[in-house]
């Protein structure tokens, strides 16, 4: 890793990366990684876990919104090991990065798992510096972009941020964020990195934020920006001509998600309302597809006492049209999942790991991917 103290070399780089033409960046080549027996794991103890009929009862699939194309889901090779709480996944080319989050019996971990699409297998990358969970990752220009988490369980946020050089399978450490955060959302416009939203400190409130901070890589450098209105974490973010897109989320926990949507004009530093999300949720995936923004999975649940009640896990797929300002309903996962891994490569949207169950108990590898067709 670079050292915070003299970045002239890596400053020259980063300026000639992001000044550089796009170009196919070079992958490095990877040990293969062996797709898990097991589709679950609790998360206490690391051991393998069968669904129980009253977890299985959490799932639902029906939306309110107009049906559209149902499309089809398919089944992909599972992932190395359950895992959940990643919070995200990018992809680069025709590889999705799902970086750090819950697995082994631990919420620390440092997986850096690669799926080549081309081969459908995994692969191990360089992990993680440091371990955490909710790390916001976003891809561009032949990097894997990694900032914060938590260091704890969806609590203790930090501030470390790297990149991860894709052909050279090495991390480097950049500027520090900010301030700490964990489970923001992370995305390039305009050769900038984005971070938005997330929760912080203290612990024991582990409060939502709306920070925005962006991130220069020629300059190695955080500015801030207008904050999101309604300050939420476990959004679901894209960036889509010219515009930054957050849709749902929660306000301090799933028993607070809205359907919020919001556009980030970067011309007038402003944020604009859109149609909301037609199922309030937070933990879901979203991605770019066929010019249309199209959110899967996620959770909501209430706490009466400390006891859970009415657990859902989402299998909805949604999806938008910022043409038309309208939503639509798709064929749902086949799998409801939370805190997914979720990226488009080619005419699939591949869906990895993820809860199982409302929380963090019960991690799965369990990997499937969706086409219009």
């Amino acid at each position: 890793m670079i050292s915070r103290l003299d970045r002239r070399s890596f400053l020259a780089t980063a300026a000639a990366v992001v000044a550089g033409p796009a170009v196919a960046h070079a992958q490095a080549a990877l040990p293969e990684a062996p797709s898990s027996a097991e589709p679950y794991h609790k998360l206490q103890g690391g051991v393998p876990h069968h669904i129980t009929p009253e977890q299985e009862s959490q799932r639902v699939y029906d939306s309110s919104a107009p049906k559209g194309p149902a499309g089809r889901w398919e089944t992909r090779a599972a992932m190395p090991l359950p895992r959940s709480e990643m919070a995200w996944a990018t992809a680069s080319g025709n590889r999705m990065y799902i970086v750090g989050g819950y697995g082994e019996g631990r919420v620390d971990r440092t997986y850096n798992h690669i799926f080549d699409a081309p081969s459908g297998k995994w692969l191990n990358g360089a992990p993680l510096p440091r371990g955490a969970n909710h790390v916001s990752v976003v891809a561009d220009q032949g990097r894997i972009y990694a900032l914060g988490g938590f260091l704890q369980q969806n609590t203790a946020p930090d501030r470390n941020a790297y990149f991860y050089d894709i052909a050279a399978d090495k991390w480097e450490t950049i500027a520090p964020l900010p301030r700490p955060r964990g489970a923001g959302a992370a995305v390039m416009l305009n050769g900038l990195v984005h971070l938005i939203g997330g929760a912080s400190e203290p612990a024991s409130e582990r409060a939502s934020v709306g920070w925005h901070e962006v991130y220069d890589p020629r300059a190695d450098k955080w500015e801030i920006r207008k904050a999101l209105p309604g300050a939420r974490d476990h959004v679901g973010c894209v960036a889509h001509n010219g515009l930054i897109h957050i849709i749902g989320g929660r306000f301090n926990t799933f028993e607070y998600n809205t359907d919020l949507h919001h556009v980030y004009v970067p011309e007038r530093n402003t944020w604009e309302l859109r149609s909301p999300l037609p199922t309030a949720r937070s933990g879901h995936g979203l991605v770019v597809y066929r010019n249309r923004l199209f959110a899967m999975g996620g959770e909501s649940g209430l706490v009466r006492d400390g006891k859970l009640q009415q657990g859902k896990v989402f299998g909805q797929m949604e999806s938008y049209d910022p043409a038309t300002d309208t939503w639509q309903s798709h064929a749902p996962m086949l799998t409801p999942r939370h805190a997914v891994g979720a990226a488009t490569i080619g005419d699939w949207i591949y869906v990895a790991g993820g809860g199982a169950v409302l929380g963090g108990s019960v991690q799965s590898a369990i990997h499937e991917a969706f086409t219009l067709g």
